[in-house]
């Protein structure tokens, strides 16, 4: 639990350095390297989606043992050698900071009236089209990342960490790199990417109903609307394709008094999504703080209830 709550504190202070090697990047790596292998020798349907189930074992096998190796061999070189290196592979696991920094740069772009800088922002971080969006819809666009990414990035490693550590926890983040990468359901990835869809799907489950609630209470703590955020909870949750994102994404509007989801664009097309929340009034750049903050009382609450539970 101390190094758990030592790799948060880390995360609060370093974030996600660009020049530092990541652990996630080599996933990346791995995935991207696999897939141009892979794609020479399977031509059929079939032979697509057994070499993504062997590359969903593969990732989320080498990502388990890999730690789990470099903490047995550093805790036989000296215990407190083992007790530094499992903070810092638990640091890489945890998103809260990057979360914050990626919110807080389009709220400052938005603060300063450029809608051009934070449009680019937007896009770093959205698939959807930015390029005419208004404050309103930048707003709208960061605070779902934000809310979303609550529970994969920063609630479900913790979640894992304290079930099975470090290893658990960087297994956890392949599967959630490998469903971003190919976890698409495009003429590309349908077959090659359904079993690192399904899995990722599996292992969220849990995660994001506990998010919700989670944020459900930190709405509470911060005088935030937290009945409306439960009843929007309740009401809402399934209004999304993924069967995971409305928990976390419907708890957040409730308590913001906002509406999330709705039409958006990708490649130049409208695509229509259900609603989530209700428009009692139009959304501005404040509710990016304010769903960082939700974001990050969230995860103390998270660090606290896991205690207790696996304590």
């Amino acid at each position: 639990m101390l190094s758990i709550g030592a790799a948060f504190l880390v995360d609060l202070v370093l974030g996600d350095p660009p020049s530092m090697p990541h652990p996630v990047r080599l996933i990346g790596t791995y995935i991207s390297s696999f897939e141009k292998y892979v794609r020479r020798l399977a031509k059929s349907e079939l032979g697509t989606k057994a070499a993504g189930v062997f590359l969903l074992i593969t990732t989320a096998g080498l990502s388990y043992l890999l730690p789990w190796s470099i903490l047995r061999f550093a805790g036989r070189v000296n215990p407190y050698l083992y007790h530094i290196v499992n903070v810092l592979l638990m640091y890489t696991c945890i998103a809260a900071r990057c979360l914050s920094d990626e919110g807080g740069r389009i709220y400052n772009a938005l603060l300063e009236g450029d809608l051009e800088k934070s449009r680019k922002l937007l896009s770093m971080i959205v698939g959807r089209d930015t390029y005419s969006l208004n404050e309103s819809g930048i707003t709208r666009g960061a605070v779902e990342t934000v809310a979303e990414n609550t529970s994969d990035g920063v609630i479900a490693p913790l979640f894992y960490m304290f079930i099975g550590g470090a290893p658990l926890a960087m297994a956890y983040k392949a599967v959630n790199t490998l469903d971003s990468m190919v976890g698409y359901k495009n003429d590309r990835y349908l077959h090659f990417g359904w079993a690192s869809a399904r899995f990722d799907d599996i292992a969220n489950y849990i995660p994001a109903r506990l998010t919700g609630i989670l944020m459900v209470l930190a709405s509470m703590l911060l005088g935030l609307d937290y009945k409306r955020s439960f009843q929007i909870l309740i009401r809402d949750s399934r209004n999304h394709s993924s069967p995971n994102s409305g928990f976390p994404e419907s708890a957040a509007a409730g308590a913001l008094g906002v509406q999330l989801g709705g039409t958006n664009h990708y490649f130049g097309k409208p695509v229509e999504k259900p609603t989530i929340g209700e428009p009692s009034r139009s959304m501005n750049k404040n509710d990016i703080k304010a769903v960082i903050r939700l974001m990050y009382t969230a995860a103390i609450l998270a660090l606290i209830l896991f205690s207790i539970l696996f304590g």
